[in-house]
């Protein structure tokens, strides 16, 4: 598929998707939306990309849904509107947002369904759609407050305020805040050292996770004791048994 809107980049085992409507500060409009479900998709079948990570173009990682395109909008269509969310966290594979600028409304929604968000000293946070008079709809007022707690998600959902990096990292929503110059260098550190694991772990020790954010501790724990089970019989258990024994670095297989 050729890329407009977005950049799809591989470099070794590692992907990462640019957002590129800096004209519009990434807005995500209907042609965006199919273009990184299309190139996720391709992560996800390409065996050997072990992690993805997110990023924009410009002073943007995604400033939200392109408001232009709002009038003609129905709830029918609404329904029909494809959840990059949901897409980013179902991806069987890491998935890394490296936050250079404003990242608002559905691009804050992208964002906290990856599994970790690195953040630049320029990046801003917030869902501002109540200035709209309309409301989250690509999981914000779900994982936001899973995140960061009730309380200061309320907050920031019913405000419409948008914070800065350090404030994002003070209340949890990201896990550490670095130069902008250091941003994709850090995220590919981090990305590299997660691809050299096994990626057959990585997808149970996902799944488990995500799972026990949606259901109960003991449902949780349940769960994660089947995934465990399931990594026992893997051909990467006896390969990093063996390393360590060994005292020798693991070779990952997948499997």
């Amino acid at each position: 598929m050729a890329y407009e809107n977005i950049i799809f980049e591989k470099e070794e085992n590692i992907a990462v998707i640019t957002f590129n409507r800096p004209e519009a500060m990434n807005a995500l409009n209907i042609k965006t939306r199919a273009e990184f479900a299309a190139a996720v998709k391709d992560v996800e079948e390409d065996e050997t990309i072990k992690v993805l990570i997110l990023t924009g173009s410009g002073k943007s990682f995604v400033a939200g849904s392109d408001i232009k395109e709002f009038h003609a909008t129905t709830s029918y269509a609404a329904h029909n509107i494809v959840r990059l969310g949901s897409i980013v966290e179902k991806l069987p594979k890491p998935v890394i947002a490296a936050v250079n600028g404003f990242c608002l409304g559905g691009g804050c929604e992208i964002a906290m369904a990856c599994d970790l968000i690195i953040a630049s000293e320029k990046a801003k946070f917030g869902q501002p759609e109540i200035n709209l008079g309309i409301i989250p709809g690509g999981g914000g007022t779900q994982r936001l407050q899973r995140l960061i707690g009730v309380c200061r998600a309320k907050e920031l959902i019913f405000t419409g305020d948008i914070i800065r990096a350090d404030e994002a990292d003070r209340i949890g929503l990201v896990n550490r805040v670095v130069a902008m110059d250091e941003l994709m260098t850090v995220a590919k550190e981090i990305a590299t050292k997660i691809a050299g694991k096994s990626s057959a772990a990585l997808k149970l020790a996902k799944q488990a996770i995500n799972k026990g954010m949606q259901t109960s501790l003991q449902d949780g724990l349940d769960y994660e004791y089947e995934m465990y089970a399931l990594a026992l019989s893997l051909e990467d258990k006896a390969e990093g048994v063996n390393a360590f024994l060994e005292k020798r670095k693991a070779k990952f297989i997948g499997r």
